[in-house]
């Protein structure tokens, strides 16, 4: 009996999925970010939120779920039902570096979400205090190397994007200054303007517009060719330190087992978010990277997941990085 009913249960399902599927969606969607608000993350999921409402028709609220270097509103996502009404914007720290750091994770980010779209990469850069005693990369390297004990950054949390940056800069200085987490790289941010700590590693989402406004020194960014948001700070290979390369990316997750067409929905919003003349002239302005559209679809946002974990967990744990 219990078969039959099982049976008659997932026959049921089965029928009500695709009508609710083609008629998706039909109430507000909650994209939950990880961190706090002001963030890269943050700023990324509110304009693609927007973009996105218009060609949904219903609205995307962005909600902050933060704690745990983003693994707490990762793993709140993981928990929800699959009707597309609850998505992530997950980034390189929570969905690809968390493998790494985190001995107890709660999700698996290969297996246990559908990927949707990739948001735009976001090259790292090293930006400082002003009332750092250094001029430039290299001076700043020395003094890192000289003066650590005493030394500290800002990130946005164990495992966030920020941190592993900072960390692969630490292996590569041979120096070990204070990590100090936020929850989030906007508090991250506001502590370093407001000269509490000395330095972060951080997207260009969050420091450009202070590096232009010269709140904070741009020491360096860490990518090939300069940024033409912010010409005159130089690359990390100008600065005698060409190993020293960081992309971050903001992309987007339902839970797993959504629905295959309302995948494809979020999906065709948000190439159509990332096509927008509007959002494009943004994003441009905040130095992201938009994909090419062969990057734009679920497929090669899978695989960026798992090459980017085959690329930074031996890397974390040779420095011995865990979170608890």
């Amino acid at each position: 009996m219990k078969t039959v009913l099982a049976a008659a249960g997932a026959a049921l399902l089965a029928l009500v999925q695709p009508a609710a599927a083609r008629d998706y969606p039909t109430r507000q969607i909650t994209m939950v970010v990880p961190f706090a608000a002001g963030g890269t993350t943050d700023i990324i999921a509110r304009l693609m939120a927007d973009e996105m409402s218009k060609t949904l028709g219903q609205q995307i609220i962005v909600e902050n779920v933060v704690g745990a270097g983003g693994t707490v509103g990762v793993t709140r996502v993981k928990g929800a039902t699959p009707d597309g009404y609850t998505v992530l914007m997950g980034n390189m720290g929570t969905q690809a570096a968390s493998v790494g750091l985190y001995p107890k994770l709660a999700y698996d980010p290969r297996t246990d979400f559908e990927p949707i779209i990739n948001s735009g990469g976001t090259p790292m850069l090293v930006v400082a205090k002003n009332d750092l005693p250094v001029k430039d990369f290299r001076e700043f390297v020395a003094y890192v190397k000289a003066n650590a004990a005493k030394m500290n950054y800002g990130t946005g949390g164990v495992g966030a994007t920020s941190h592993l940056t900072c960390l692969y800069l630490d292996a590569l200085m041979e120096a070990k200054p204070q990590h100090v987490p936020f929850r989030g790289s906007g508090p991250a941010l506001n502590a370093l303007l407001a000269g509490q700590i000395d330095y972060v590693c951080d997207q260009t989402v969050t420091v450009v517009p202070q590096i232009q406004a010269k709140a904070v020194k741009g020491l360096v960014v860490a990518v090939e060719k300069r940024l033409p948001v912010v010409p005159d700070v130089p690359t990390s290979a100008e600065q005698g330190m060409p190993a020293f390369q960081a992309m971050g990316w903001n992309a987007m997750f339902a839970p797993k087992d959504t629905p295959k067409p309302i995948v494809e929905a979020l999906n065709a919003a948000g190439k159509a978010a990332l096509a927008s003349e509007k959002l494009k002239a943004r994003l441009a302005e905040l130095g992201v990277v938009v994909p090419e559209p062969a990057g734009q679809t679920p497929e090669a946002l899978a695989e960026l997941v798992r090459s980017e974990i085959d690329k930074w967990v031996p890397v974390i744990k040779k420095a011995g990085a865990v979170a608890q």
